[in-house]
């Protein structure tokens, strides 16, 4: 729960890096979710889902080592072997054991913990071991130790095919039972009382295995001592891709890599925020099967196949068939049945076709018939006692329902629970039905579900395909609305107090927006109540530093794409007030300012006085606009135009957002109101409003930030971008200036991905190239594409971060320059222009009537 201190306990006691700490504990989270505990020495976990073969993969989570888990493995093995009379393929490493399952391994998974017993233990590993190529193995390196094999004949070296042939000939020589064939075969194998034999079964049982390991670990289940969970999921967790993927020394039988079933799970991408929907089935999905299994009766022939494969049919369950229903009756095909059971239950009123009547009569001795009718001498099928037919009456209506308890399906029926529970065993043996708690509501309940094998598996299907489509991209339109909650621009997503600006600035630090945007559009629209102050503490504090990161940023008219061009040297020395500055965390500083080079503006380009202004700050330090009025011998108002040209060249900064705000402020609001009367000569206007605070070098930040390599700040960057926008590809980046090429971002980004920090994927519709997105970020971009939109229009400046109208909307692009509203609505751009113009047509939009 603490995610700090796990951090730092993993850094701690292991060793590793913070990345490789943080990807344990996501690798830990996304189990957890999926299995809800971790498996241990003291808590073992059976796991079971299916594969893309159809059959069913069966994982055992326990961390006993690999001579503990071989063992118990092949005892598995064979104990599956003798009760279901078929061979299945297995493999055991360290931290686990895998059985692949075919269709008839039909079995509740919690008894899967009392298949191996104590007393019996050792008999059935040996018997397994017989059976399994590790014997064989052991038997040529013990006779070739004894010499009883010669490696070289004639000083020439035996060849291996050779070896293995004698050693074949040794065996059955000595152990000729090991060799036999196998139909003149009976009852266990005994091991005869020779050395060589003996000493390769103590091989096998105690150095390749460990059999008292083994044998205490068993005795511990049977007494209690071990916690024993049994999951059942619809995708592997991600602590069986592992033993899934195991390499062929972990195989306890003799199949090639290329024929393991093990292999033939798709084991896709598990989100570790994601993960608490991947370990159980979909509610939806369960729905989904239940009504395509359900008969859609379109006539009297349809409900006839019907009641031949379910034996009954309650008249409650078919209210709306009841018009075919007395078709067939009338036609002495069908008729309704009733009595009581020879348990002493009484038997609901049901439709019974008239070649399953024999069905009834073995089930019950007191049958009414209404109306009666003449048994077919066809169509039948015969049972041999009242328990085959309700198992078949049974098997018919599990193939028509999904997931039910026993007792809700004797309820249905008018059968008593324990019968039918007795018929769900004899299919279950017969692999016909699966149990388990299916239902997600139903987890940790009494009571156990039962759920036709074929169902059930297209209740797995339609889970993950149902997890694929919510990762279907999403459309330009959606994608707006996305980043409207993910830039917290919704009202109902909006910030509050000093933390908010905080994460705003956190979150847009290094973006470059036009100065005045910053307090009265951007931040204001991220923060409820904004208030000032709380961006000037953040500054103060030494927390916030604010600034021009480049000086060449200014909107570039036709014919203005060089540095040396004259308009834009004169734009570069006659400066606007809506240059373009950045907020950053100070911590930050050095990987926004140390990829830039050399400083922003050339100092060539500047003023006299600018010059002079960033001579005295390079040679004094920091210092307040009246030591530099002192030091400098300039006017105030010289001083205050040479600052505002450093900041906008990139060359200088403040320590407060006040001298900035001064800065902005137009001339005539800075300057105080002339009073009436005529001025007493001799007398004193008042001063104009000038900057306030302390004013500094901007790039003497960066020495004292500390320096970075080129790579450390392209990673960040990459990062940072990811925090901006959740989702980035190609196309978003239009409006960035301080990005690394994109093929520099691929390859970060490539790598986050491998690492499982970031998800790749196709997000967004519309647009080409790779996409990349943060977890947290997908969870969003579902839930923004479930819901509704809001109907209410939505007002943005042109400066704002998201005016992304011509880059993710069609219709080209609204200069951030232009002091222009965006209004959108679900996502797309409804009117832009001046903001009184668009909320006026946005009233008259409203009140404007809709046709019928």
């Amino acid at each position: 729960e603490d995610r700090a201190s796990a951090l730092r306990w993993l850094m701690e006691e292991s060793g590793v890096n913070e990345t490789g700490a943080e990807q344990i504990i996501a690798y830990i989270r996304a189990t957890l979710g999926v299995l809800g505990c971790l498996p241990t020495t003291e808590c073992i976990v059976a796991e079971r889902f299916f594969d893309e073969a159809g059959g069913m993969q069966l994982v055992l989570h326990a961390p006993f080592g690999g001579r503990i888990n071989r063992a118990w493995g092949l005892v598995l093995r064979k104990r599956f072997c003798v009760t279901f009379d078929r061979e299945i393929q297995a493999a055991a490493t360290d931290d686990g054991i895998v059985l692949s399952l075919g269709e008839q391994h039909s079995f509740a998974l919690k008894e899967l913990f009392g298949w191996v017993r104590s007393p019996t233990v050792e008999k059935d590993l040996i018997q397994a071991v017989l059976a399994s190529p590790m014997f064989m193995n052991r038997w040529r390196w013990n006779a070739t130790r004894a010499l009883a094999l010669p490696r070289f004949s004639g000083g020439r070296k035996v060849p291996i095919a050779i070896q293995r042939m004698r050693a074949e000939d040794l065996l059955a020589a000595v152990f000729p039972e090991q060799l036999m064939c196998q139909d003149n075969r009976v009852g266990a194998i005994e091991p005869p009382d020779h050395p060589l034999v003996r000493e390769t079964m103590r091989d096998c049982l105690h150095e390749a295995m460990h059999l008292e390991g083994l044998r205490e670990i068993i005795t511990k289940l049977e007494g209690g001592s071990l916690r024993t969970i049994a999951v059942e999921t619809s995708a592997p967790s991600p602590m069986a891709h592992e033993i899934l993927n195991a390499n062929p020394y972990a195989f306890l039988d003799d199949a090639p890599l290329e024929e393991r079933r093990a292999r033939a799970v798709s084991l896709r991408r598990t989100d570790p925020d994601l993960a608490h929907g991947i370990g159980q089935l979909s509610l939806q999905a369960i729905d989904e099967v239940r009504a395509q299994a359900w008969p859609k009766v379109r006539d009297a022939e349809e409900l006839h196949d019907f009641l031949l494969s379910v034996g009954i049919l309650p008249l409650e369950e078919a209210p709306t068939w009841s018009h075919w229903a007395e078709e067939l009756i009338k036609a002495g095909r069908a008729t309704i049945a009733s009595g009581h059971l020879d348990g002493g239950s009484g038997m609901r009123r049901a439709y019974v076709a008239a070649e399953r009547l024999h069905w009834l009569h073995a089930l019950s001795s007191e049958l009414h018939v209404d109306p009666a009718i003449v048994e077919p001498l066809h169509g039948q099928i015969p049972v041999a006692s009242g328990h085959e037919a309700l198992r078949k009456i049974v098997h018919g209506w599990m193939e028509a329902l999904g997931p039910v308890t026993a007792s809700g399906l004797a309820r249905r029926l008018g059968f008593p629970t324990e019968a039918v529970e007795h018929a769900f065993l004899a299919l279950e043996v017969a692999g016909v039905v699966l149990r388990g708690e299916f239902t997600p509501g139903a987890r940790g309940g009494a009571q156990v579900e039962w759920c036709e094998r074929g169902l059930l598996s297209r209740i797995h299907r339609s889970t993950l395909g149902r997890l694929r489509r919510e990762m279907e991209s999403v459309s330009g339109a959606d994608f707006i609305r996305f980043l409207f909650f993910w830039q917290h621009v919704y009202p109902s997503s909006r910030l509050r107090g000093r933390a908010g600006v905080m994460e705003i600035i956190q979150q847009l630090q290094g973006l470059e927006l036009p100065a005045p945007a910053w307090e009265q559009q951007v931040l204001p629209a991220r923060i409820s109540e904004y208030d000032p102050a709380d961006l000037e503490y953040l500054c103060l504090a030494g927390i916030v530093a604010w600034g021009r990161l480049k000086s060449d940023d200014s909107p570039i008219g036709e014919g203005e794409e060089g540095l040396d061009h004259p308009k834009r040297k004169a734009r570069r020395q006659t400066l606007n007030r809506v240059a373009p500055i950045s907020f950053i965390l100070r911590d930050n500083l050095a990987y926004f300012l140390g990829s830039n080079g050399s400083p922003g503006g050339e100092i060539g380009t500047l003023s006299s006085a600018a010059r002079d202004v960033i001579r005295y700050l390079s040679q004094h330090g920091a210092a307040f606009l009246a030591d530099i009025v002192r030091g400098t011998a300039l006017l105030k108002s010289k001083a205050e135009e040479a600052l505002w040209e450093l900041v906008a060249h990139s060359l200088v900064t403040g320590d407060g957002i006040a001298g900035l705000r001064v800065l902005l402020t137009p001339e005539v609001k800075r300057r105080p109101r002339r009073s009436r009367l005529r001025v007493i000569s001799g007398g004193r206007a008042p001063d104009r409003l000038m900057p306030l605070g302390r004013w500094s070098l901007w790039r003497a930040q960066e020495a004292s930030s500390g320096s970075v390599t080129p790579e450390q700040v392209n990673e960040f960057l990459a990062r940072q971008l990811l925090r901006r926008y959740g989702v980035v590809f190609r196309e978003l980046l239009a409006r960035e200036t301080r990005t690394p090429y994109w093929r520099t971002l691929i390859e970060i980004y490539r790598r986050l991905e491998a690492r499982g920090e970031i998800r790749g994927g196709r997000f967004v519709s519309g647009f080409v190239g790779e996409q990349y997105a943060l977890p947290e970020a997908v969870e969003l971009l579902r839930t923004v594409r479930r819901s509704s939109p809001d109907p209410q229009p939505l007002i943005i400046s042109s400066a704002d971060p998201l005016n992304l109208v011509g880059i993710l909307t069609p219709g080209g692009r609204v200069s951030p320059y232009s002091n222009q509203a965006i209004a959108y609505r679900a996502g797309v751009p409804m009117e832009i222009g001046p903001l009184g113009a668009v909320r006026s047509r946005l009233q008259q939009r409203q009140a404007a009537p809709v046709d019928p």
